[in-house]
């Protein structure tokens, strides 16, 4: 089995390592600790015209086209990073592929493009609400057909990006006379269209410089060409593009954790103790071991999960199974490295406070590890 990767995806690992080195790394505790929108902006844009933000969208519309597996390539270096870039990278990939699977020729001739060279900041994916969390079919959120237009109203929560996203993907209900969960649709709401109002940023224990707002609608009105995708059929759309985003959510989780890892692993060889560096150590040494290789069977099961969705083949499982352990050792990863940097892990001079901050959500959103582990039992007790 040929486990290395070719040209393209190589030639996108190093360049988002490069990008995540010299733009990311020396603004992190800048856009942690003052929420700066306007650095997060440029950066973002510079990935765009990276060619970033559509990672695995065709070229005929700005797309990198260069798959999945360069996608969780990137996302891991750009975690290494940033947590608040990597995840606003990964959400806006996630809408370009949700246009792109499922939208007619003119929606990804009118957004792709805006997405792909960075027009758009980033684009929300607007599906979570208040009472439609690990239940998504539960949503309240109504879309009402009156003449040519739809007309919306609810509210969306946990909205990534949803200050200075250029697009929005919104599940609502149109159906309600069907079973639960089967009359719902998707659909695509510019920025600024009236009735569409965003509220303030979320204060988060982590990944700050991520604007995370409520989104509501009241008596929005948008065109009956905003549906996207076939009507009452919007549900199994975000099923399908969830997986997807699991992969992009435990990358970043890697990425994070690998930064923490790295970092503390360079410490340990300086700091020294009774006379010795602390690396010397063998309970360091064995702490070091364990968590590396945990990381390592992270970075193949997101490849694999990666791989199999690239084939066109079906990947929740494989999806559902990395972003699970992924997010448990990346979690568990950043906790070691702050264990051994002892007293000056926990101090905010030190990057390891915020990558413990910055990790912690990996194991919720996306689908919480509880929910990974029930999509994965149904799959494994289908299969028999």
């Amino acid at each position: 089995m040929d486990l290395s990767l070719n040209e393209e995806q190589s030639m996108i690992q190093a360049m988002a390592r490069k990008f995540a080195t010299t733009e990311l790394m020396p603004v992190a505790e800048k856009l942690d600790k003052q929420n700066d929108r306007e650095t997060l902006l440029t950066n973002l844009k510079k990935l765009a015209d990276l060619g970033f933000m559509g990672i695995n969208i065709d070229a005929a519309y700005g797309g990198t086209e260069a798959g999945s597996v360069a996608f969780s390539l990137a996302i891991t270096e750009i975690a290494r990073g940033c947590a608040s870039t990597a995840v606003t990278t990964s959400v806006t990939n996630m809408v370009a592929e949700v246009i792109q699977a499922v939208g007619n020729d003119a929606q990804k001739n009118q957004h792709l493009p805006k997405i792909c060279s960075g027009e758009y900041s980033a684009g929300a994916f607007c599906l979570t609400e208040v009472s439609a969390g690990s239940d998504p079919s539960a949503m309240k959120t109504t879309a009402i057909r009156d003449g040519d237009e739809w007309v919306l109203n609810g509210t969306k929560q946990f909205i990534t990006s949803g200050e200075y996203a250029g697009v929005f993907v919104v599940w609502a209900v149109t159906d309600k006379a069907l079973p639960k969960g089967k009359g719902i649709s998707c659909f695509l709401v510019e920025a600024n269209t009236s009735g569409m109002t965003i509220g303030k940023a979320e204060k988060k224990m982590g990944q700050h410089a991520s604007a995370t707002n409520e989104v509501r609608f009241d008596n929005c009105r948008i065109p009956k060409e905003a549906l996207l995708g076939d009507l009452n059929k919007g549900y199994k759309v975000a099923v399908g593009e969830l997986a997807g985003g699991r992969i992009g959510v435990g990358s970043m989780a890697l990425g994070i954790a690998s930064a923490a890892m790295d970092f503390a692993r360079d410490y340990i060889k300086e700091r020294k103790q009774f006379g010795q560096t602390i690396a010397d150590f063998q309970g360091i040494q064995w702490m070091l071991a364990d968590a590396y290789t945990e990381l390592e069977a992270a970075r193949l099961l997101l490849m694999n999960a990666a791989y199999v969705k690239e084939q066109g083949q079906h990947f929740g499982k494989q999806a559902s199974m990395a972003k699970l352990y992924s997010s448990e050792v990346a979690n568990k990863a950043c906790y070691t490295a702050l264990q051994l940097m002892g007293g000056n892990g926990y101090i905010a001079d030190y990057p390891l406070e915020r990558h413990a901050r910055d990790v912690r959500v990996t194991t919720i959103y996306e689908g919480s590890s509880e929910i990974q582990r029930i999509i994965i039992a149904k799959q494994l007790l289908s299969d028999t």
